[in-house]
């Protein structure tokens, strides 16, 4: 996605560039047209909406049999903690290490990280799956929007003329799809708030590393951001949950014969959560966050497809 600013002066997101030092926006607006590049950029975006479906289809089956969404998002969470601490502990994978700029970035990366899977939770309440996707689909418009607000990025009037169909797909699934509730519509307009912000501070990360000498990858900026959002939506699910947590989950041991088998499913479904997000900041490494949510938004076609196919959702679009 190609952008011109609205405003003399660097793109900003909270007051930190969006384009490194020394480089003009129109310069850093252009990405390598390469076909490697291009192919590298595709296969990212299609293992992310892949992996994605996975993901949903581990979490949904662990929800059917202990539906303790708090509990569960926060044990997910904590399993891409301990994976990627496990990573830097055996030097598989290098320790991040971020100047200030970079380091405030990932701070607000991760709350906005966090209070998005907290409204995430919230949606998967009470909305079938297909349409709290439909409903987060509206991702695009709202980055768009920070853009121009935050970074002073103004795009040729196409951009937000392809916007439009999305803007009629939600409106017509909260008018039709018989699961809607205005708190899930709230709850999923506030995701798309902190999911849009997380990716606009996102990319102002990886790029202000860059301005300060201490690159930080992709890969590691999502572990640092994972911890964080571990630490906010913990006391949430402590206080929505922590009462009745050890009562449903042993319901749910009795149920289902064992605790081996439900514990294995947790941890795998927080493995598939932390994979799929890890591929969608190498894919968001590659491009503007308005290019990532229009890709977010092709990915619901397919994680609504998924949801109809495993789970019998009927959608009345």
């Amino acid at each position: 996605v190609s952008a011109k600013t609205a405003a003399a002066g660097p793109e900003t997101a909270g007051g930190v560039p969006l384009v490194p030092a020394g480089v003009s926006s129109t310069a850093a607006g252009r990405e390598p047209s390469g076909l490697a590049h291009r192919a590298k950029v595709l296969s990212y975006f299609l293992l992310w909406f892949a992996l994605n479906v996975v993901y949903n289809i581990s979490n949904k089956s662990v929800l059917i049999r202990l539906f303790l969404p708090w509990t569960v998002l926060t044990v997910q969470l904590l399993v891409g903690a301990l994976y990627v601490a496990l990573l830097w502990l055996l030097r598989l994978r290098p320790v991040p290490s971020l100047g200030p700029k970079a380091r405030s970035l990932a701070i607000r990366v991760a709350l906005a990280h966090g209070l998005g899977q907290v409204a995430t939770v919230m949606i998967f309440e009470g909305a079938a799956v297909p349409f709290a996707h439909v409903v987060q689909a509206g991702v695009p418009i709202l980055t768009a929007l920070f853009s121009a607000l935050l970074c002073r990025q103004i795009f040729p009037a196409p951009v937000y003329l392809s916007l439009v169909p999305v803007v009629g797909g939600v409106a017509l699934a909260c008018a039709k799809e018989l699961s809607f509730t205005w708190l899930c519509f709230a709850a999923a307009m506030a995701s798309n708030v902190f999911f849009a912000l997380r990716a606009i501070f996102s990319k102002a990360a990886m790029l202000a590393s860059k301005d300060e000498g201490e690159q930080i990858s992709a890969q590691n900026l999502y572990g640092v951001v994972t911890i964080g959002a571990l630490l906010v939506l913990a006391p949430f699910a402590l206080v929505m949950e922590g009462s009745k947590a050890p009562g449903a989950w042993a319901a749910a041991v009795e149920r289902d014969g064992g605790a081996g088998t439900l514990a294995w499913d947790l941890v795998k479904s927080g493995f598939w959560h932390y994979i799929h997000n890890e591929v969608m900041f190498l894919a968001l490494s590659n491009v503007h966050p308005v290019t990532l949510a229009v890709g977010n938004t092709f990915k619901r076609i397919f994680i609504i497809a998924s949801s109809v196919l495993f789970f019998s959702r009927q959608v009345t679009l």
